[in-house]
């Protein structure tokens, strides 16, 4: 059944005075509406600014015909996440330990520190920074690159993506034919092979899919701003070498690996964002990898 929302709302501004509204009715999608995403809707919808506190009143959920098209709190840019979730015990490179999570300060020990009734967690992680899914940067693989603390924010943040789908099902690995022909220079490359279903199995580690030194070379010329991987490591792991980590890294390209829901993403028409810590002398750590989706 379609509903609608009828309700008063008050919506004061930070340089003074205020409107009010009796009464308004609109659509919404689903059967319910928080009072701020519906606040937010108001606001935007008027093109409202300096607004401050905002109040929804005497709010009714109508089942009634939509008259419009459906108020939805979630319009505007979808952002798609593309991290796993990094838990206590997790393997995400065999043979390097599992993080251990645990609390530093538990709520019971809290309570005795505290006021009656206030208790808080402060916790604990130990961990090596190749957990979960992280961004590599030149001092990962060079001495004298830059860390974390030295990479900018625009290196890794709102960068405009694309996403190159290679198919593990096909090949394992991704080759100079696979990534030529797209508009790629001072992009955020995603390469989507569908690995990212077997995370946390044992078939994660082995005989993953990885980009060539070849394709690498071609990527770095063509000034690619980040390449991304759903994969356990983006060079082929068979070998002691790691050409694809040197060729981009040494050109200040960012690497993201174990990337997850590649699948989500449109080919192109998005942004791509994977923001680690500012640590100073470490050259990898986890991050939230996202995607905004226009």
């Amino acid at each position: 059944m379609e509903k609608r929302v009828a309700f008063d709302f008050e919506i004061f501004f930070t340089n003074g005075g205020g409107i009010k509204g009796e009464g308004f009715r609109l659509d919404i999608v689903g059967d319910d509406i928080s009072d701020q995403a519906l606040a937010d809707y108001i606001v935007a919808d008027m093109r409202l600014l300096m607004v401050g506190e905002t109040k929804i009143l005497n709010k009714q959920i109508l089942t009634e015909s939509h008259k419009r098209k459906a108020v939805d709190a979630t319009r505007g840019p979808l952002l798609i996440d593309l991290s796993h979730t990094i838990e206590n015990g997790l393997v995400t490179y065999k043979g390097l330990p599992a993080p251990i999570i645990c609390d530093y300060l538990s709520r019971a020990e809290s309570r005795t520190r505290y006021a009656p009734g206030t208790e808080f967690q402060i916790g604990k992680i130990e961990m090596v920074t190749n957990t979960g899914t992280y961004l590599d940067c030149p001092f990962h693989r060079f001495e004298h690159g830059k860390d974390l603390s030295e990479i900018t924010l625009e290196s890794f943040t709102d960068l405009e993506g694309i996403v190159i789908s290679v198919p593990y099902t096909d090949t394992l690995a991704v080759t100079l034919d696979h990534v030529r022909n797209y508009e790629i220079r001072r992009r955020a490359v995603l390469i989507h092979t569908g690995w990212a279903e077997h995370w946390n199995t044992s078939t994660y580690y082995e005989h993953h899919p990885y980009v060539t030194a070849e394709a690498a070379a071609y990527l770095r010329d063509c000034n690619v701003a980040l390449v991304g991987i759903d994969s356990h490591n983006i060079d082929n792991t068979t070998g002691n070498d790691r050409p694809v980590h040197t060729t981009l890294l040494e050109a200040d390209i960012l690497i993201v690996e174990h990337l997850c829901n590649l699948h989500l993403l449109p080919h192109e028409g998005f942004t791509f964002s994977a923001v680690p810590p500012k640590f100073k002398g470490v050259g990898t750590f986890p991050v939230r990898a996202m995607a905004k989706v226009r």
